[in-house]
């Protein structure tokens, strides 16, 4: 039998010479694209690669997700879970390449053409050497990360952490700040929860010119916007991060036309969930408050979207030691908490998990544009280096016993 060395310089191998075919899987799904739950072509071509691969399937979960597994040696003997995600964002893409988008208005703005070539490149190299190691690798793609509630909550709601039960599970996202050739790990809480605020406030709209026979919602969404600052500088506790930004302000009036109604969207983020039912009751009693006071009303809905992502710490403790066996600890970075969120976090807080980030930058190229930009790519060197990484963890995972 190889010793963890040799079987990391073999899993090397594989992953470069499978990087022209990566680099083909990547440009067809770039090019691609398609929104949050209507994955149907991205799932067909991943269905193709896995029957491509030999490996077995079953689709239609969530409807467009895809579960397939790999079994090793004594199958039963402890189960992996690896997770991509399918879906595109409504973005018009402004860079001209050979692999632009196809479908005018969509584009993989955040790197998940890369998270299911990673996968799919990982169960290529796990299913050449399933006789390897004990135990057996759920390969997870997952629809609908970019939209609440969510591919993941769905999926589990239709048992896809059931038959096999995986007692571990790796979750890997691109992050542009990154060089291509490393990857980032944190331990513990990661990312944040987050909560879609929509606010209606009305009045009593009329002619800019006569402000006494109006009740001017404008006004009082400026009110409001300014006031909702507070839930975070003066109510939040200081050691707790927490944001709460509005990008959104629809006033349809005219230079002279005061509106009936104006409407605000914001996002709430936090890592507590006590604090985030709080915030949710303040924004909701702060807004109609000033609203009535102002002569005017606000309605409130706040729609609660995903949890906070954590990382279990033995588990991410383990992929760091995993991760500097195959690229080095010089390539191997700490990284710090995200306001930004993820649906992985239901996972998350389901199995022991390793959410984990795969650089993608290269300045001297210019690939340096961020996640959900008109211009985002990724040095596609990176596509070795996911799935190399993806296919070690899960193996040496299931010899760690």
């Amino acid at each position: 039998m190889a010793s963890i060395t040799e079987l990391a310089g073999i899993v090397r191998n594989k992953a470069a010479d499978l990087q022209q075919e990566l680099v083909a899987v990547r440009r067809h799904l770039h090019m691609y694209p398609e929104l949050s739950m209507q994955e149907e072509k991205t799932s067909a071509y991943i269905q193709s690669k896995l029957k491509e691969y030999g490996i077995p399937f079953t689709a239609g979960i969530a409807v467009h997700g895809v579960v397939g597994l790999i079994k090793g040696k004594n199958p039963e003997k402890k189960v992996i879970a690896l997770r991509a995600d399918m879906d595109a964002l409504p973005i018009l893409e402004k860079n001209q390449t050979g692999y632009t988008s196809q479908n005018r208005g969509v584009m993989h703005a955040c790197g998940h053409d890369v998270h299911m070539t990673s996968l799919l490149g990982a169960a290529k190299i796990i299913n050449e050497l399933s006789n390897s190691f004990e135990g057996t690798v759920k390969l997870i793609f997952q629809p609908s990360e970019e939209k609440f509630p969510g591919g993941a909550s769905m999926m589990i709601k239709e048992g896809v952490l059931e038959n096999p039960v995986p007692s571990t599970m790796f979750g890997q996202h691109v992050l542009p700040t990154l060089e291509a050739g490393k990857v980032g790990m944190k331990p513990g809480k990661y990312m944040a929860s987050t909560d879609e605020v929509y606010l209606t406030v009305k009045g009593r709209g009329g002619h800019g010119a006569t402000p006494e026979l109006n009740v001017d919602p404008v006004l009082i969404a400026a009110h409001i916007l300014v006031a909702l600052q507070q839930i975070v500088s003066r109510n939040a506790p200081p050691q707790l991060p927490a944001v709460l930004s509005f990008g959104r302000f629809i006033a349809e009036g005219r230079t002279n036309i005061i509106p009936n109604v104006v409407k605000l969207d914001g996002t709430l983020r936090t890592f507590d969930e006590k604090w985030r039912l709080e915030a949710h009751q303040k924004i909701t009693k702060m807004a109609a408050s000033i609203a009535e006071g102002m002569g005017g009303t606000c309605e409130v809905f706040i729609d609660k979207g995903y949890p906070f992502l954590v990382n279990d710490e033995q588990t991410t403790a383990k992929a760091k030691q995993y991760a500097t066996e195959y690229l080095g600890s010089e390539n191997v970075m700490d990284l710090d908490l995200r306001m930004t969120a993820e649906d992985f976090a239901y996972f998350s807080q389901s199995v022991p998990s390793c959410f984990y980030r795969l650089g993608i930058r290269n300045e001297s190229r210019g690939i340096i544009h961020n996640l959900h930009t008109d211009q985002f790519d990724v040095d596609e060197s990176s596509l070795e280096t996911g799935a190399g990484l993806m296919a070690w963890m899960a193996i040496r995972e299931l010899l760690h016993g």
